[in-house]
């Protein structure tokens, strides 16, 4: 079972101050990794830091914007000094709006994919330079069912194409990367109770709820074991990958 073990990595968390990169963070933690996150917020990145330190985990900070090519560089440096190095990244760092197409405008449209693609891609490049000086390395992105269904009754096409996206990044960059000992795969989460899903709001439960076969949806915690395996030895022979998390909500 050691191949399930992270005792001795290290992994970077963007948007690990909340929601699910916040379960990511401790999971990897639990499973020994020492870990940073990074997050816009300064305040919220200290608070989940002492959260950390009660559970015994020793957290690095990195207060950084990732939608600015100066703050990924700064955020990379920041890691790489407080880790030692970076074995995982996990590009959890997104956004979200629900909107029709046609009232979709193109602030919300440039935000969705500043954030869910282009800085996960420049967070990617960053982060995997240093992986191949290293000669090795796991990156986990995550991605998300609605990058392989179209959710209703909410409309979300920017957020739809733009996990899309990630989900063929992956695959384009595992492909590229894999002779330099990177593997990156993805995680594909169905609703998952956060601030991001208002899986609780009684006009979404006909649709979020009552249409997958489990018929419930899921925790925060019940998604990052799927992130510590892709980031471990366990998952040695993945790469390209995307698993979904759903509850079989992609089945039908």
């Amino acid at each position: 079972m050691d191949v399930f073990s992270l005792e001795g990595k290290t992994a970077l968390v963007t948007g690990g101050n909340q929601g699910l990169g916040k379960a990511f963070a401790f999971a990897l933690a639990q499973a020994g990794a020492h870990v940073a996150i990074a997050g816009r917020s300064a305040e919220r990145n200290a608070a989940v830091a002492v959260e950390a330190a009660t559970a015994g985990h020793d957290f690095v900070t990195i207060q950084a914007d990732i939608t600015k090519d100066d703050q990924v560089a700064r955020m990379t440096e920041e890691a790489i000094a407080g880790l030692g190095k970076i074995d995982i990244l996990v590009n959890n760092a997104g956004t979200c709006y629900h909107a029709p197409a046609f009232d979709v405008t193109d602030d919300e449209w440039a935000a969705v994919w500043d954030l869910n693609v282009r800085a996960l891609w420049k967070a990617s490049l960053s982060v995997g330079a240093h992986m191949r000086t290293e000669g090795k390395g796991a990156i986990v992105n995550i991605g998300s069912m609605s990058g392989i269904i179209v959710n209703r009754p909410q409309m979300q096409p920017a957020y739809n194409a733009s996990k899309a996206a990630v989900h063929h990044l992956t695959r384009s960059l595992a492909a590229e990367w894999a002779p330099l000992g990177i593997r990156v795969n993805a995680v594909a989460p169905g609703y998952v109770k956060t601030d991001m899903a208002p899986v609780d709001r009684p006009e979404f439960q006909r649709y979020w709820v009552e249409d997958a076969p489990q018929k419930r949806f899921a925790l925060p915690e019940e998604i990052a074991p799927c992130v510590v395996f892709l980031a471990s030895e366990a998952a040695s022979f993945i790469t390209g990958s995307v698993l979904v998390a759903d509850g079989g909500y992609t089945v039908y």
